[in-house]
């Protein structure tokens, strides 16, 4: 008998569709990230030491300008205050002068009020505004001579009153915008140094090694030019000194013209430089005028009023105070400055070398004044 044939559909022996949407979802998620590395930008190289120590050196000059700026505002803050405060002394000054001669010119009223009768002129005394009476001439003829005098120095003293208020509210104004500098330039001081402390942070042990090398570097290329200006400066001495012999005849006739400026000069500058190596090893703050640590300017203005010299407070006017002087005709005591926007200053001591505050986080100290691009130099009178 033939065998039936069977009717069951084939078992199915497994799924395979979930297995293939997986794989195609793996293959896809590959390819995007795939795709998306190969779009990415590529990651900022790390910057050279070389590029490190221009960077901190730059903030560390822009935090110096800063400060400046902050000196700068800070004494035109401290010079208006006190100009606020003398104008609002002489406004309440006059406002009492006035209130003398409100009160004369009240008594004047009162005793027309006790003969009996309030007259024009007593009206005029006891106005909040007597100056709408001030044009009527026939009030004026009925009045004495000193009360025609109170009512002029009346008049005198409500307008210069007026005036001293307006000048001291006008003074405030300007208080406010040199304190809002004032606070403007503090924090771009403060700005600029984080940024110097960050990036040197961020350097490994190594690179911090090369970077203290490269400034070692730097600054033995300051004192090899440093040792040069001193060669020339004392042949050129000598060859003074050679000279003098000659033109002098030894028949005391010579006028000596130079010579007591020169020794008072000479007087200053060792003070001015006895004062600054006592400074030797403080600290740099910016702002700081001492005695326990300073800035740039504020060890110069310091030093020099140890020698009975009045400096202003920052560099871009002490620059302006005294004799201009060439580099190679420097004497101990000038002041020497530094980069195109006058934003740092030192005391010349010769040999080539200076004593100055460098910069946050370091002390006072004597260097070579070729360690930073000089601007120019003066010798203050």
């Amino acid at each position: 008998m033939p065998a039936l044939a069977s009717h069951r559909k084939p078992r199915t022996r497994g799924r395979t569709t979930p297995a293939v949407g997986l794989t195609t979802v793996a293959l896809a998620s590959v390819t995007l990230l795939s795709t998306q590395s190969a779009t990415a930008a590529p990651a900022e190289p790390k910057p050279s030491i070389e590029e490190v120590q221009k960077k901190v050196d730059a903030l560390y000059r822009q935090a110096g300008t800063a400060t400046q700026q902050y000196n700068k505002a800070k004494a035109a803050s401290a010079e208006q205050r006190s100009k606020v405060d003398a104008l609002l002394e002489a406004a309440a000054k006059r406002a009492d002068k006035l209130n003398e001669t409100r009160r004369e010119l009240g008594s004047y009223a009162a005793a027309q009020y006790r003969g009996g009768s309030i007259a024009p002129t007593a009206t005029f005394f006891l106005a909040d505004d007597p100056q709408s009476y001030f044009d009527q001439d026939q009030l004026m003829a009925r009045m004495t001579s000193r009360q025609q005098k109170a009512v002029a120095d009346f008049r005198t003293q409500q307008k210069e009153a007026a005036a001293k208020r307006a000048e001291a509210t006008k003074s405030l104004e300007t208080l406010t915008a040199s304190q809002a500098s004032l606070r403007t330039s503090k924090q771009q001081v403060q700005t600029k140094l984080t940024e110097a402390r960050t990036l040197l942070s961020q350097l490994t042990a190594e690179e911090k090694a090369r970077l203290a090398e490269l400034e070692r570097k730097k600054e033995a290329e300051a004192e090899r030019k440093a040792d040069e200006l001193a060669r020339q400066q004392a042949e050129k001495e000598k060859a003074a000194a050679d000279e003098a012999p000659k033109t002098n005849t030894g028949s005391g006739t010579g006028t000596g013209t130079g010579t007591g400026s020169d020794s008072g000069y000479s007087s200053k500058a060792e003070k001015v430089l006895a004062f600054a190596r006592a400074q030797i090893g403080k600290p740099y703050v910016w702002g700081a005028t001492g005695p326990s640590s300073y800035d740039c300017s504020g060890l110069t203005q310091a030093a020099w009023k140890a020698a009975g010299v009045d400096l202003p407070r920052t560099t871009w006017d002490q620059v302006k105070v005294g004799t201009r002087v060439s580099t190679a005709n420097l004497r101990p005591g000038d002041l020497v400055f530094f980069y195109d926007d006058i934003s740092h200053v030192g005391i010349y001591k010769g040999g080539g070398m200076m004593i100055h505050a460098p910069k946050p986080g370091a002390n006072v100290r004597e260097e070579s004044i070729y360690y930073m691009p000089i601007y120019g130099s003066v010798r203050p009178s």
